[in-house]
């Protein structure tokens, strides 16, 4: 950067500064909307509801949110398993790890017997990688002990991936993974399964492939299972499911947007902090944010 640049960058800081000791608001947001612009995201809203399908994860989270028919289906024809019978499903269930990254479950299940199923859609490569499985399954199993608790009493898992592409690359519909002994080829028979399901592959002649090809559908007449058809109908076509839909749509604009202002709003503080002529109290009454944040902000700025 050269020294034109560097004052010329300072003059813009100055700018801002004298701006906020006049009480310019930092960033105004006008967030209403006319009856006319609504009306045109609700006719937007529901062309692209009648445009998603299972593997989109923010529909099927919606479509399999307590839906333990659905689960016991999916489960039964994955695991081919028929006896298989769910407790309860929840969507969406975040798992803290004090020490580390988080993670959000999809489909999180369990069954009669105690045994818990973590089922995740991927359309994206990239979020199927083997070390998210990994990193799924040893996160799920933190939260299944107390403590104290005799590891013998660890359930068995169930981490899996249904994918658009075949991430895994072999031509198979299915993959199952589980840890052998090398020098015996026996099963490790520890309990942890993952298994990554070939979206790609929609043979009709098998559940399976029927299943998958139900999961890429838009139209729930060209369905093959009862279960997942009569749940999608109802998302896309009944009144009330249909306003659920919108509902969620609307929720994900405006989570989209507050992480936008406060991304803004992070940005505009570390600008502040920056240019060092104001206390942490001013900065974060001008950007937006509590003093706590603004003092993460500036603690990060020193370590570095």
């Amino acid at each position: 950067m050269t020294e034109q640049e560097i004052l010329q960058q300072m003059d813009d800081l100055q700018a801002k500064l004298d701006e906020i000791r006049a009480g310019i608001v930092a960033f105004p947001v006008d967030t209403s909307m006319s009856e006319i612009e609504k009306e045109k995201q609700h006719q937007e809203d529901l062309q692209r509801i009648r445009g998603l399908r299972l593997i989109d994860d923010d529909f099927m989270n919606v479509c399999f949110d307590g839906y333990i028919d659905g689960a016991e289906l999916l489960l039964r024809i994955i695991l081919n398993k028929p006896d298989i019978r769910v407790k309860s499903v929840k969507t969406q269930r975040r798992m803290k790890n004090l020490l580390g990254r988080d993670i959000c479950l999809d489909i999180d299940a369990d069954d009669e017997n105690g045994k818990e199923y973590n089922i995740e859609v991927q359309r994206a490569d990239k979020g199927a990688e083997r070390k998210r499985a990994r990193y799924h399954s040893s996160i799920i199993d933190a939260h299944l002990l107390q403590p104290g608790e005799d590891f013998n009493k660890l359930p068995e898992t169930f981490v899996i991936f249904i994918t658009e592409n075949d991430v895994i690359g072999k031509e198979k519909p299915i993959y199952r993974i589980d840890r052998r002994i090398d020098d015996t080829n026996e099963l490790f028979d520890d309990g942890e399964h993952i298994i990554y399901v070939n979206g790609a592959d929609k043979n009709a002649s098998t559940e399976l492939g029927k299943l998958m090809h139900d999961f890429f559908c838009t139209d729930p007449d060209d369905m093959n299972y009862k279960e997942l058809a009569d749940k999608v109908r109802y998302f896309k076509e009944d009144e009330k499911g249909v306003a659920a839909m919108c509902k969620v749509m609307e929720d994900m604009r405006n989570e989209s947007a507050k992480t936008a202002v406060e991304k803004r709003n992070i940005e505009f503080a570390n600008t502040l902090l920056k240019l060092g002529k104001l206390t942490i109290e001013e900065i974060a009454e001008s950007a937006g944010l509590t003093i706590k944040r603004v003092k993460e902000l500036a603690a990060s700025k020193a370590v570095r």
